[in-house]
């Protein structure tokens, strides 16, 4: 077996019912390289000497996605289905708005494979979908370097307390990995005629109803084949300075790869080892994509409370000492709407949220500030963590996902320690204007973000 053992679950009781074909249900990883999903569908099929069925299913509602989401994953979408046609391997894409479409659809499978998911909406779809199912539902960890419940059992409380446990695992991980070849290559026609396929992903994007068609194809376009342009990118032009240079607003020093791996359109193990197989120093690199991403997914997953309340993820130290400090005097505080349209007092600021919003990414170092502002700028910690993620979610190409709401949830204090007590924050990490202009050149900053082009 090509695929570890470590990263397949079966997540029903079912018994293999030998029918037509093996299913490989696409969602998280969109994409054919290094996707162990993908590969376990393709063993067992080989095993059964069936042909395999991609599907994938467009929700036109899914939570929180915008415009601009679904067009940097449809234009991932178009260049797997390019790829599949060139080598006959059965991919199709159907409308999604019922969870009886999913049955419709394998009803004649002998086996249905999806990925591991760790945010509460997904996990609740494949378990849904686990318990209707009559042939036996396969989950497989494609988009983590490290297996999350080998990691770990719980909740890890900081990145020193999962680095350990990482490292004491990730060799095993960190490997080239290359599927078998599909030997059953049969044209499988679906028969159910209540299922509506989705033939010209430009037309099903140009129907969407959006009020906003936003759009970031100027800075990023989906698909394996851009992420690993930037990957090369990175490691050619920016992994030697990166430690140096990653957190310096006006400098692009960061890989840019997290959009990409949000939609898995690639893998952080072919990320990680092309970094490795580099003739520069990757650890500090494999510290963020590895240590602090699966930090990431490790809080997501075993608390599901991730966007519900500060009370939910905090430290009692955190959530104590911002409770004890939400009614200090504010200088300034803004609604919401004030902050989307960036129009607050504070330059830096205003910057940092037109970058997310004209780009769909922000550079990290500027996350962290941007964040610290809204708390200190609203009425309270709840409703700053609310509007935070809100404002994340919709805009950043890589919100709605366990990077981010760890990331939001940083700003609070999640992962991180205590500090000197000050109003507002309490013992949670401070940030001010002064501080970006004491570390970096902020008017370079400034002057970047002005001379960014937007769509709208």
């Amino acid at each position: 077996m090509l695929v570890k053992e470590n990263r397949i679950e079966k997540i029903n009781e079912a018994e293999l019912k030998k029918k037509e074909f093996v299913a490989y249900w696409m969602q998280s990883s969109q994409r054919l390289e290094y996707n162990q999903a993908l590969g376990y569908a393709v063993e067992r099929a080989n095993q059964l000497n069936q042909p395999l069925l991609i599907f994938f299913l467009l929700n036109s509602d899914f939570l929180e996605a915008e415009f601009g989401h679904f067009k940097f994953m449809i234009e991932g979408l178009k260049e797997i289905k390019a790829k599949l046609s060139k080598i006959d391997i059965n991919f199709y894409l159907f409308e999604y708005h019922q969870i009886d479409e999913i049955e419709k659809i394998v009803e004649d499978a002998s086996l249905v494979v999806s990925e591991k998911v760790y945010l509460k909406h997904l996990r609740q779809w494949k378990e849904k979908a686990a318990e209707r199912l009559s042939v036996p539902f396969y989950l497989v960890e494609s988009n983590l370097v490290c297996p999350v419940a080998e990691v770990s059992e719980k909740e890890e409380y900081a990145a020193y307390t999962i680095r350990k446990k990482i490292n004491k695992i990730r060799a095993d991980y960190l490997v080239e990995y290359q599927r078998e070849k599909l030997q059953n290559k049969t044209k499988i026609k679906i028969k159910n005629n209540e299922l509506k396929l989705v033939t010209d992903l430009d037309s099903y994007l140009k129907k969407m109803n959006f009020e906003q068609k936003k759009s970031y194809s100027d800075y990023f376009k989906g698909g394996y084949r851009e992420a690993r342009k930037k990957l090369d990118d990175f490691i050619q032009q920016k992994l030697n300075d990166y430690e140096e240079k990653r957190n310096i607003p006006y400098l692009n020093y960061q890989s840019d790869l997290s959009p990409y791996l949000h939609f898995g359109q690639i893998s952080a193990q072919e990320v990680a080892l092309a970094a490795i197989n580099s003739k520069y120093d990757a650890e500090p690199f494999l510290e963020e994509l590895i240590v602090r991403r699966e930090l990431s997914f490790n809080f997501v997953y075993y608390n599901q409370n991730y966007d519900c309340s500060l009370k939910d993820i905090l430290s009692d130290w955190a959530y104590q000492t911002l409770m004890e400090h939400q009614n200090d005097q504010r200088e300034y505080i803004y609604d919401y709407q004030e902050l989307e349209t960036a129009e607050t007092h504070d330059q830096y600021w205003n910057a940092a949220q037109k970058e997310m919003v004209i780009t769909g990414k922000m550079h990290n170092y500027m996350r962290m500030y941007w964040g610290k502002k809204i708390l200190e700028w609203t009425s309270g910690p709840e409703e700053a963590y609310q509007w935070a993620l809100k404002l994340n979610n919709k805009y950043s190409l890589d919100g709605r996902d366990p990077n981010s709401y760890a990331g939001v949830a940083w700003v609070f204090s999640k992962h991180d320690r205590a500090w000197t007590e000050r109003d507002i924050f309490g013992k949670v990490r401070y940030m001010n204007a002064r501080g970006l202009e004491r570390k970096f050149k902020m008017d370079k900053y400034l002057e970047k973000i002005n001379n960014l082009k937007s769509d709208n």
